[in-house]
């Protein structure tokens, strides 16, 4: 029984091999373009998504990717000023689907590892070389334009488009970073100088605004302090003294007056 059960399955296993060997269709999946070989040479037709005949045996369809794909790397460079750069990369790209027979034939179906990757090497080292440490920082997003152009006409040539590039990162040696840091903070240090700086001559320009405020003033009160403004301050006081008297005379002069004599009595 066991020995039957066994020979059943190899002539199923059997057929199905047959079957795909020499079945006369060939499918092409979602997000590929088909390259049709006739006993190994390609042929310059493109074929699309979907079901296409060949004949079993002597062609085979061979699956060529144009859906976008995904690499990422870094690698190490100069910059202008002699400083290393580890640069860390992300690219988006996809193979055109009129350029698939040219990129099976040519790179093998495998632009990423012929092209791609040294291209991206390349053009990195490149423009890095043509800035210094600080304008790969400052610069970064004309830095990335820069590669892009690098990188677009190259891939061009071989039917790749770049969707979408990325810097991720730029990692410098520990004594830049610090020489950095301490650019940095004495620039914060100037700037608060700057401010502590304007904010005292915003006080002293208030105080003297101040005091030629109050000067102007007593100057205004004296131009209005004339002789008969002091008359008549002096007739007011008189007046108001006046208003006060009760109608006595003082028995006494301070400071040791002799006091004044009774008249209104017959004195001896």
């Amino acid at each position: 029984m066991n020995n039957r059960l066994i020979g059943k399955l190899v002539i199923v296993v059997a057929a199905i091999g047959a079957l795909m060997l020499f079945s006369p269709f060939a499918i092409v999946p979602a997000g590929h373009r088909g390259v049709l070989t006739t006993f190994g040479k390609p042929s310059e037709n493109v074929y699309g998504e979907g079901i296409h005949f060949r004949w079993p045996l002597a062609q085979k369809m061979n699956l060529v990717g144009v859906a976008i794909e995904k690499g990422e790397g870094e690698g190490d460079a100069a910059s202008k000023d002699l400083q290393t750069v580890k640069t860390k990369v992300v690219i988006n790209y996809h193979v055109r689907p009129d350029a698939v027979v040219a990129v099976f034939r040519d790179l093998g179906n495998q632009p990423g590892e012929r092209i791609i990757v040294p291209a991206v090497h390349e053009a990195v080292k490149a423009v890095t070389a043509r800035y210094t440490a600080e304008e790969l920082i400052s610069k970064r997003a004309v830095v990335r334009d820069d590669i892009v152009n690098a990188l677009r006409e190259r891939m061009a040539r071989h039917g790749l488009v770049i969707d979408e590039f990325s810097i991720v990162s730029f990692n410098f040696s520990k004594t830049f970073d610090e020489a950095i840091e301490a650019k940095t903070t004495a620039e914060q240090l100037k700037m608060k100088a700057e401010r502590d700086l304007q904010r005292i001559e915003v006080e002293a320009q208030q105080k003297i605004a101040r005091a030629k405020a109050e000067a102007e003033s007593l100057s205004l009160q004296r131009q209005q302090v004339t002789p008969e403004l002091l008359r008549l301050r002096e007739t007011e006081n008189q007046a108001k003294a006046i208003e006060k008297w009760d109608g006595h005379l003082p028995t006494t002069m301070t400071g040791g007056a002799v006091p004044f004599i009774n008249v209104g009595g017959g004195g001896k």
